[in-house]
């Protein structure tokens, strides 16, 4: 008899108990725990860089629309549908020069601060959605990609 049932035991299914079923959840929340807080900061991080990559692409068309000045007319950078766009002047024909970033938001525009434009012009953008981005990206001809905005424009005597 005794047999029987040592027999019937073994040839039974053994699940887990509930204890055991606790310390797997409590394990997995442990790991959750501090990989959600990473995660979120990626997301940050990768905010940051398309801010960081919208400024960059500004400023080299910038420099590139320097190359061919006139030395007369300012460049004006204007962003719209998604789009951001390059004109001579204010009443210049547009150039698209590329997509926007999501949440990227476009500074004042190119800001000259001083008198001679091809050596002295700014462009910033920040994203409310970044870690640094909230301070904001400049690209000027004097530093090139850097944290921080344009300063106040200077005027010019």
């Amino acid at each position: 008899m005794i047999a029987r049932i040592r027999k019937s035991m073994n040839e039974k299914d053994q699940g887990f108990t509930l204890i055991e079923l606790l310390v797997v959840m409590i394990i997995i929340g442990i790991l959750a725990a501090i990989a959600i807080p990473v995660f979120l900061n990626q997301r940050k991080k990768a905010e940051d860089s398309a801010a960081k990559a919208d400024v960059s692409t500004l400023g080299k068309e910038i420099a590139t629309y320097f190359v061919d000045w006139d030395g007369t007319t300012t460049p004006v950078v204007t962003s719209s549908s998604g789009k951001y766009a390059i004109a001579a002047g204010t009443g210049g024909t547009a150039t698209n020069i590329g997509n926007a970033s999501k949440k990227v938001v476009l500074g004042d525009g190119v800001e000259i601060l001083g008198a001679a434009a091809d050596t002295t012009w700014c462009i910033d953008v920040t994203n409310p959605s970044g870690d640094k981005a909230v301070v904001g990206f400049k690209y000027s001809a004097a530093g090139g990609l850097e944290e921080g905005m344009c300063a106040a424009a200077a005027p010019t005597p």
